[in-house]
């Protein structure tokens, strides 16, 4: 595929005109890695994106206890570390190539230069840059700050949401209330001497039906517990997601506070003069 066919299908590319992505072709400069070459690590220096031509490439990260996480595998016509590229910062993530893969590389200079030739670019690219991080926003929003209430309500059936009912009005005083009077009206029925005995001492028929209705109760409430534990892996589940994303965001925080304080002590010598 060419360059400009490559440039027309990039989604950071895709809202610049033919003159554009015409001029931006030039200032590409090509680059072939054969299958395992590492092509940036984690925290090194950034100052330049990639257009895959052809191959793939692997972008991983390592968590704490080195396992290693693939974050994605971008194909041709596919474009990673722009992010480096935009704000000059370290790399996050390390990128490797999982074939000979022809990769087309864009410098911060030479971008630079190319904007300040299409200023209107400029609007292009950050319209793109904004509606992928619209996108990643809105995909952490439904990981991690989840409704498991909601969720739950989705994914259980009707004879679930009739068992969690029953289970409820069970324990309730009401249900007591109702049972007492039913086993006084019904043992008052069946030893008042001037009425009709249906069930007579020692009322084999009630404890029948008590007995059947202890079954079908401690079913309908075993069920329903069964999903309360449900609720209750969905929730640690999601707590940690959360308390797994303030960590990054700390984390993100003492890395920007760090570069701050480096800055402001690189520039203290020069203003104490």
């Amino acid at each position: 595929m060419e360059t400009a066919e490559l440039l027309a299908t990039a989604p950071l590319f895709k809202l610049l005109d033919g003159a554009e992505r015409g001029d931006l072709e030039r200032a590409f400069e090509q680059c072939v890695f054969p299958a395992g070459d590492r092509i940036f690590s984690l925290g090194e220096p950034g100052d330049s994106l990639y257009l895959v031509g052809t191959g793939s490439v692997e972008l991983f990260v390592k968590d704490n206890a080195g396992t290693r996480i693939v974050l994605t595998i971008c194909g041709p016509g596919e474009v990673f570390g722009e992010l480096s590229l935009f704000d000059g910062g370290a790399r996050t993530a390390s990128a490797v190539a999982l074939e000979d893969a022809t990769l087309l590389v864009l410098d911060r200079d030479d971008l630079l230069q190319f904007l300040r030739r299409h200023p209107d670019a400029s609007l292009d690219l950050l319209t793109t840059m904004g509606q992928r991080i619209r996108a990643t926003d809105d995909l952490l929003r439904r990981r991690v700050s989840r409704n498991i209430n909601e969720e739950m309500q989705i994914r259980s059936t009707t004879v679930e949401r009739i068992a969690d009912v029953i289970a409820a009005f069970s324990g309730s005083i009401q249900f007591l209330v109702l049972n007492a009077l039913w086993f006084a009206i019904w043992i008052a029925w069946n030893i008042t001497p001037a009425i009709p005995h249906f069930d007579p001492y020692p009322f084999g028929f009630l404890t029948m039906v008590v007995s059947l209705e202890a079954i079908f109760l401690s079913i309908f409430v075993l069920v329903s517990q069964n999903r309360q534990g449900a609720k209750d892996r969905l929730r640690a589940d999601a707590e940690y997601e959360v308390n797994l994303k303030a960590e990054l965001e700390i984390s993100q925080l003492h890395e920007k506070v760090d570069r701050i304080t480096e800055e402001l002590l690189a520039r203290l010598p020069r203003t104490t003069r």
